[in-house]
């Protein structure tokens, strides 16, 4: 019996249908609406640095970024804007905090949406019709971005802390601003590090406004603090049909950022699948290296985006079914490994050489699927 695990001919299930927002368009992207969830990071080099950030702005679309931020705190990085917004491949937000000229001059220089902080701004409410008109001549879009470090200090005073009503309260007096002049084409986001805290903000702006949201769990920390923090809330929030753009915030390269974001997104069932490993922990009952069979796969493997399922499994308790059941696999053991394609037995190869025929098996089925890219790939 062939089985094929790939890409899927029907739509994938989902945990809850995506909740119902107006749809914006951040450059070429749309966010909201029904459009797919996108996925979004921030370049870390100074955007002065143009060769640098271009540079690095490349590495995140070839892992897969949709939308890019890049920080403006300073009219230098302002002069810069246009090269930046005109030459990367993606749409270019600003990221505009203490000085509202700035938030002109990303607009003028090309960028596709302009974040702003309202509570890090000052006199920013009597720029909101100004900064309106410009957008909206211009075909920007806006993010009005919430902070729990940077809340305006009237919110603070009146709830003491950075409380999830108090992000809420922010957000829609802001977007009320907005609003009465008739601007509609931004999204929000109200970051806490705290995911219980987000979560609720997040319910609390979904049942209050059809804006599209920008989710974030802000400071999230290190890789795996922050793969957690941001894994469980926006499981939570996507799994409850909330959330049209995500960011996972890591103090890790930004490239990790998309690959995080995508895989969450893929094993959701909100974005298709691609290439995924498929491989056993480890335990007492393994007769070959797993973590180094799973490691050198996943390597070997880089370089290829495929609706591609790789079982590599180290035992005869689950193995050789879920070898059977992937695209290609290997059930290993006692010094040998039976690799299996499309449910079929194809041969029976030497621990040694396990690694190789895997990598080559995969490369002929991505040869015979047509589909090449860039790796995303899942140890489970």
């Amino acid at each position: 019996m062939t089985i094929n695990l790939g890409m899927p001919q029907a739509p994938l299930p989902v945990l809850a249908p995506r909740r119902p927002t107006r749809r914006i368009n951040v450059g070429s992207v749309p966010v909201g609406g029904g459009a797919p969830v996108s996925v979004q990071s921030m370049t870390t080099t100074k955007t002065t640095d143009i060769n640098g950030t271009l540079q690095q702005i490349a590495e995140l679309t070839a892992t897969g970024c949709d939308i890019v931020r890049v920080a403006v705190p300073s009219q230098d990085d302002a002069d810069v804007l246009h090269i930046i917004a005109k030459k990367s491949r993606i749409p270019v937000i600003a990221d505009i905090h203490f000085n509202p000229k700035y938030v002109f001059a990303a607009i003028d220089a090309g960028c596709a949406a302009v974040r702003v902080n309202p509570g890090n701004i000052k006199a920013f409410d009597d720029k909101i019709a100004e900064i309106a008109k410009a957008a909206t001549d211009a075909g920007v879009s806006l993010r009005i971005g919430v902070n729990a470090g940077s809340l305006d200090p009237r919110i603070m005073k009146k709830y003491g802390s950075a409380t999830a009503e108090a992000l809420v309260e922010s957000a829609l007096m802001e977007a009320a601003l907005f609003e009465e002049v008739g601007f509609r084409d931004y999204k929000i986001s109200v970051k806490h590090h705290d995911p219980v805290v987000m979560v609720n903000a997040y319910r609390q702006l979904s049942a209050a406004t059809d804006v599209p949201l920008h989710l974030g769990v802000t400071e999230a920390g290190p890789m795996m603090q922050g793969t957690v923090k941001s894994s469980l809330a926006f499981g939570i929030l996507l799994a409850e049909g909330i959330g049209d753009t995500i960011r996972v915030s890591l103090s890790s390269p930004p490239i990790e950022e998309v690959k995080v974001g995508t895989k969450l997104l893929e094993a959701m069932n909100l974005r298709p699948r691609q290439l995924e490993i498929v491989s056993c922990p480890g335990c007492g009952r393994a007769q070959v290296d797993i973590w180094g069979l799973a490691d050198e796969v996943t390597a070997g493997l880089e370089g290829m985006t495929v609706p591609l399922r790789v079982a590599v499994m180290g035992c005869v308790v689950n193995g050789p079914g879920e070898a059977r059941e992937a695209d290609l696999g290997v059930a290993a053991g006692n010094g040998k490994g039976q690799i299996f394609v499309k449910g079929e037995v194809l041969k029976t190869v030497p621990e040694s050489e396990i690694v190789a025929t895997l990598i080559e098996e995969a490369n002929r089925l991505a040869a015979e699927s047509g589909e090449l890219g860039s790796p995303q790939v899942v140890i489970a």
